[in-house]
């Protein structure tokens, strides 16, 4: 070769290729020069094109040995260089998309080593086949515990469990730390009932109740929603009464927020065995803050209470609520006196010996004495790591804490939590699942106080999260029974849902769940609006993120009867599951995680934002009704609802230019991809009113908030004065949503 390189550059620096030549500089570097005068001295080339000078080479000069030479060195440099090529361009075919942009290693894995290409038969058979019933009996097992009360030594050292498990699976595990305010009974001072001679000392309470000792006529309140407390005001006079409620249809926070508005100065709450086939003695606890999260630190974290001026939410209750049981209940339903209630009214329960009556005659004294603790608690993480998209996550989350064992509340999900974690990042390290996205796994603590933790970090992090953060899963609760299906959820996740109950089946049975709740019509069957108890709430409401829970569920059944009380165990469980409480456990272990596989394995991120248009159709129609009504009644004057339609058509165009654009588009182009994406995920967060403070109306959605900002409100309202401004923010609110949507600031529909 040394040879051949010789002859070969003899050659080249014998022979003229044109009329540039190199020329050495003063600086050592060579520069290109045209020597003119040797097209004069070729006066016959230069006719053949006059007034242009030739470069046509000279004629070449050399042996047939130097030929020889330099064809073979030619072939040789040219199989070298194929030999080179192949060698090392041929490797198995990996995913266009899915390779990592750093050198770090991900989720346990050097992501430098391309996968093989995976389809999603393949992903989705490997998921399912982890989650087996063998496993979770084991997990369930481990995680039950007798007290899991937030802030205790128990809800500590779950916490350290779920760390130490996520970093043996190398999760890269992390803890959120949060001071929150949590109000107690007072162990010195017990909440108490006074009502004649009968002096009821109940276990159970409410917490964030306002505290102190309220005397008034006892009223029974059926259910104490808005028409229950409206037909008793037509009877009784409710001004200073003390309300006796039954538990159930609405929140324990709603029911006392109904009766303060009513006047009332108090509320007992009980179950009644119609809606709770539960012993009479049965104690009941839960929380009647109108919100969630530390309600005095509300729009900001419990990091360290000194950091911040002391706020009080808007949700806290302004009269005292305590729970009694069913057998106290009994005891001042049988004195309560006053007009009976009709026999086909729904007012009537099934207490024993107890004839329902509406009361207002006779006294009663309530004494709350719950005292604020403040408590640390920890939120504990893990990550899988994404490979193309690392900075766009799916959270999984599942609250570790409850009122007392908790069984169903948290020791489920918690479990489902970890087997996916075991799953996921097992389908990474060993079957080259390489996840577009990343997973973060969370077990949030005082979830039982009004999803405390949850909130806190969203609080903390807002500014990151709710730009990456794509879609949040709830596991609490995931089994409650066996044979009906519920969801609540963000309508750009019905898709989604509706795609995972066809690849899923029923619990024991061989029959997909779309199938079993009714096929094309399982929207009537299984979504259920989310309301402010539900745990994925201050993800949507609050913090503009799709979310959704789910739930396996009994039939003619709505909740889970044991929540709140001691008796939410593996054992009432496990007789509403047939005592296949772990089969059922994996199978919604399989419909959480398929749902996470399709979020981090498509190209495209599977919110569908053309589902919302169905919701804000519903929304925008009652309010053109409680217009129009104000306005023929002529209560409301020069107000229309026109601007707000229109807002609505933008969204709906909006929408179709994102289907447009993926039909469009090479979704195998990342940055394309990315694109789409990116606009995609704006769509929940858009609608949140930036025209309201996260103080005073926290949960800002548009459809799905708490506050007079909502098109829900506004189509209720009574405030003439201020609708007009409400309306007006609202199809701002609206029609910037469909902005958000727009590619580009120049495609923006100004239609309105």
């Amino acid at each position: 070769m040394d040879k051949i390189r010789s002859q070969f550059q003899r050659m080249m620096n014998s022979e003229r290729y044109s009329r540039f030549t190199l020329q050495p500089s003063e600086n050592g570097e060579r520069h290109a020069e045209v020597n003119l005068s040797d097209y004069a001295a070729e006066g016959d080339t230069a006719a053949e094109a006059p007034g242009s000078p030739s470069f046509r080479p000279a004629p070449l000069h050399h042996s047939r040995r130097t030929v020889a030479f330099v064809i073979l060195g030619t072939l040789m440099v040219f199989l070298g260089g194929y030999l080179v090529g192949f060698i090392s361009h041929h490797k198995p075919k990996v995913e266009s998309d899915c390779e990592p942009s750093s050198t770090d290693k991900i989720g346990g894995m050097d992501p430098g080593k391309p996968s093989l290409t995976l389809s999603w038969k393949d992903v989705s058979q490997l998921l399912t086949s982890k989650l087996s019933s063998e496993a979770f009996k084991k997990t369930l097992k481990d995680f039950d515990k007798q007290n899991r009360s937030a802030g205790s030594e128990e809800d500590m050292s779950l916490a350290n469990k779920i760390f130490d498990t996520f970093k043996t699976l190398g999760m890269t595990p992390w803890t959120d730390i949060h001071y929150v305010q949590l109000q107690m009974p007072d162990s010195q001072n017990p909440n108490t009932v006074y009502f004649g001679s009968d002096v009821i000392k109940p276990v159970g309470y409410l917490a964030y109740s306002k505290p102190g000792r309220v005397e008034g006529r006892l009223v029974y309140g059926n259910y104490g929603r808005q028409k229950d407390l409206d037909f008793v005001q037509g009877k009784v006079d409710l001004k200073g009464a003390v309300l006796l409620l039954r538990a159930g249809k609405i929140t324990f926070a709603q029911q006392v927020d109904n009766a303060a508005k009513m006047g009332a100065s108090a509320v007992l709450i009980y179950l009644d065995t119609e809606d709770y086939k539960l012993v009479t003695d049965t104690e009941l606890y839960g929380h009647v803050h109108l919100g969630s999260g530390d309600p005095y630190t509300t729009g900001f974290p419990s990091f360290n209470h000194t950091l911040f001026a002391p706020t009080e939410s808007a949700g806290l209750p302004k009269i005292p609520a305590q729970t009694i049981t069913a057998s106290s209940a009994t005891t001042l339903l049988m004195k309560i006196g006053g007009p009976e209630v009709e026999t086909n009214s729904d007012f009537k329960g099934e207490l024993k010996s107890v004839v329902y009556k509406l009361g207002g005659s006779q006294n009663i004294t309530v004494e709350v004495n719950n005292v604020l603790v403040n408590k640390e608690i920890h939120n504990v993480f893990g990550v899988i790591k994404g490979f193309t998209d690392p900075d766009r996550y799916v959270v999984l989350g599942a609250q570790r804490d409850a009122w007392g064992r908790g069984y169903t509340k948290a020791t489920v999900g918690t479990s489902v939590l970890i087997e996916l974690a075991k799953a996921f990042q097992e389908m990474v390290k060993k079957d080259n699942f390489r996840p577009r996205r990343s997973i973060i796994f969370a077990s949030w603590s005082a979830g039982e106080f009004g999803n405390v933790g949850a909130t806190e970090w969203l609080e903390g992090y807002m500014s990151s999260v709710d730009r990456s953060v794509f879609t949040y899963i709830n596991l609490d609760g995931a089994v409650m029974g066996q044979e009906r299906f519920i969801a609540s959820a963000s309508p750009l996740l019905y898709s989604l849902i509706e795609t995972t109950m066809k690849e899923v089946n029923m619990p024991r049975k061989s029959v997909s769940i779309y199938q079993a709740m009714g096929g094309s019509n399982w929207e009537s069957s299984v979504l259920r609006t989310m309301s402010v108890e539900d745990p994925a709430y201050p993800f949507l409401a609050f913090a503009g993120i799709p979310s959704m829970c789910f739930h396996f569920i009994q039939s003619n059944s709505e909740s889970y009867p044991y929540y709140g009380t001691g008796l939410d165990n593996m054992d009432h469980l496990n007789y509403r599951t047939s005592q296949r409480t772990s089969n059922v456990t994996a199978t919604a272990a399989r419909f959480a995680g398929l749902m996470v596989l399709r979020l981090v394995h498509d190209h495209l991120l599977g919110l569908d934002v053309s589902r919302y248009y169905g919701s804000i159709t519903k929304a925008v129609v009652q309010v053109y009704k409680r217009v129009n009504q104000l306005t023929q009644s002529g209560q409301l004057k020069d107000v229309s609802p026109n601007w707000l339609s229109r807002a609505r058509s933008s969204y709906k165009r909006a929408a179709d230019a994102i289907t447009s654009a993926i039909a469009n588009t090479d979704l195998t182009d990342k940055e394309s991809c990315r694109i789409l994406n990116d606009r995609i995920m704006k769509v929940e967060h858009s609608l949140l009113s930036p025209y309201v403070s996260v103080v005073e109306a926290p949960f800002r959605h548009l459809l799905l908030g708490r506050g007079p900002h909502t098109l829900a409100a506004i189509a209720e309202t009574q405030d003439m004065e201020k609708l007009p401004l409400h309306l007006a923010l609202a199809t701002w609110n609206l029609q910037g949503s469909a902005n958000a949507m727009a590619a580009n600031v120049w495609d923006i529909d100004n239609e309105i």
